[in-house]
C-alpha cells in the first residue's frame, strides 16, 4: 500500500515535534513538506518569534522540505487564509491529500481547519488530538527532545519562564492554571534537538523583549 502524501502544519515548537514523531512512526504517510508561517516584516516564524534561519536549519535537521507561507505583521484573516490556499492548493493540485497538525484539544482551531481545509479536496490528521497534556509534556521529555521556551504570555505565565528549557524543573514550577503543553497559548517554543533530528540546532539565548505590554519573547541567536 502506498503511504498517503501529506503537509506537516509546523510551528517548530514541541508539540509539531511530538506529532512529527508519531507521524514517523505510524510509517504510512509521506511527508511533502514542512508548512510554516513565517511573518515577513520580521522574518520570523509567526507567534514564536523564531529567527527564519533556526527554523530552515530545523527543516533541514529533519530532512524536510519547508514551505513557508508569508503574511504581513499586522495581517487580517482574510490575508492569512489567502496565502494558506494558495499554498494549500499548489500542493493539493500534486497529489497531497491532507495536513497534519500537532493541536491537542481546541474544537474550534479543528473545526476551523478541516472546514477551510474541505473546501479544497484536503482532511486533517492530529496524532495528538485528545491526549493527556501532562503525559504528553513528560512524554517529550522522556524521548530525549530538547526545547527553550522563547514566547510566554504574561496575561496567564510570569515573563521569567521565557528563555528557560522545557524540562521536568520547569514543568514542576508551573502554575496550575497554566496547560503543562501551553494549549491555552500561554507559551511556545522551539526545539532544537531530540531523536528525529540528525544534528542540534545550535543558538545562543539573545535579549528578551516585551511586546504589546503582554508578550515576553526570548531571542534565539544562530551560533
Amino acid at each position: 500500500m502506498m503511504p498517503e502524501k501529506v503537509l506537516f502544519g509546523w510551528s517548530g515548537g514541541k508539540d509539531s515535534t511530538l506529532a512529527l514523531y508519531e507521524i514517523q512512526r505510524a510509517a504510512n504517510y509521506e511527508i511533502a513538506a514542512l508548512l510554516t508561517t513565517v511573518t515577513k516584516d520580521y522574518d520570523r516564524i509567526s507567534m514564536h518569534g523564531v529567527r527564519r534561519i533556526l527554523l530552515e536549519q530545523q527543516a533541514a535537521s529533519l530532512g524536510y522540505s519547508l514551505e513557508m507561507v508569508w503574511i504581513s505583521k499586522q495581517s487580517s484573516n482574510e490575508e492569512y487564509e489567502s496565502q494558506m490556499h494558495e499554498a494549500l492548493t499548489k500542493y493539493r493540485s500534486a497529489g497531497v491529500s491532507s495536513v497534519v497538525f500537532g493541536d491537542l484539544f481546541w474544537e474550534e482551531i479543528r473545526k476551523y481547519r478541516e472546514t477551510h481545509l474541505g473546501q479544497i479536496g484536503m482532511k486533517g490528521i492530529f496524532p495528538l488530538w485528545g491526549r493527556n497534556t501532562t503525559e504528553l509534556a513528560h512524554t517529550f521529555i522522556d524521548l530525549g527532545f530538547k526545547a527553550i521556551i522563547v514566547c510566554v504570555d504574561s496575561n496567564a505565565l510570569d515573563g521569567k519562564f521565557v528563555g528557560r528549557l522545557f524540562d521536568k524543573k520547569l514543568l514542576s514550577e508551573l502554575p496550575s492554571s497554566v496547560d503543562p503543553c501551553g494549549e491555552n497559548g500561554e507559551f511556545h517554543s522551539f526545539v532544537f534537538d531530540g531523536p528525529i533530528f540528525r544534528k542540534p540546532i545550535l543558538f545562543e539565548k539573545g535579549e528578551i523583549v516585551l511586546r504589546d505590554n503582554r508578550f515576553y519573547y526570548c531571542d534565539l541567536i544562530p551560533a
